[in-house]
C-alpha cells in the first residue's frame, strides 16, 4: 500500500472514531445527573435538535448509500427515544415526548441539509 492511500485510509477512520466518540458523548450527556443548561427558551430543546441533527449530518458524510443513511438516522432515532426511557429509570432525569421529537427531527433535519449539500 502506498503512503497515501494509508494516509486517507487513516483520515477516514478518525472520521468514523470521531463521529462514535460524539454520540457516546450524546449518550453520555443524556443520562448525567446535571447535563449542561442552554439559558434560551426552550433551550433544551435546541440542544437535543442540533445535537441530533449535527450527529446525523456527520454520518451522512462518512456514508454515501442510502439504505446505510436510512439505518443510522432509525438508529439516531432509537437511540434518542431509548435514552429518554432510561432517563426516566434514572430517577433523576424526566422522560419528555417533546424531547423525542426535537432528537427526531434532528435527525431529518441533518440528513435533509445533508443531500443539499451534497449536490
Amino acid at each position: 500500500m502506498n503512503s497515501r492511500r494509508i494516509y486517507t485510509i487513516s483520515k477516514r477512520v478518525a472520521a468514523v472514531a470521531a463521529g462514535w466518540l460524539y454520540a457516546a458523548a450524546i449518550v453520555f450527556l443524556s443520562l448525567t445527573p446535571r447535563p449542561p443548561q442552554i439559558e434560551v427558551e426552550h433551550g433544551d430543546k435546541l440542544g437535543h435538535l442540533l445535537a441530533y441533527g449535527l450527529l446525523m449530518f456527520w454520518f451522512c458524510f462518512l456514508y454515501r448509500y442510502r439504505y446505510t443513511r436510512l439505518a443510522y438516522g432509525i438508529g439516531w432515532i432509537a437511540l434518542g427515544v431509548a435514552l429518554e426511557f432510561a432517563q426516566a429509570a434514572t430517577g433523576y432525569r424526566s422522560y419528555e415526548l417533546a424531547d423525542m421529537a426535537a432528537n427526531s427531527l434532528g435527525v431529518l433535519l441533518g440528513w435533509g441539509i445533508s443531500f443539499t449539500l451534497r449536490k
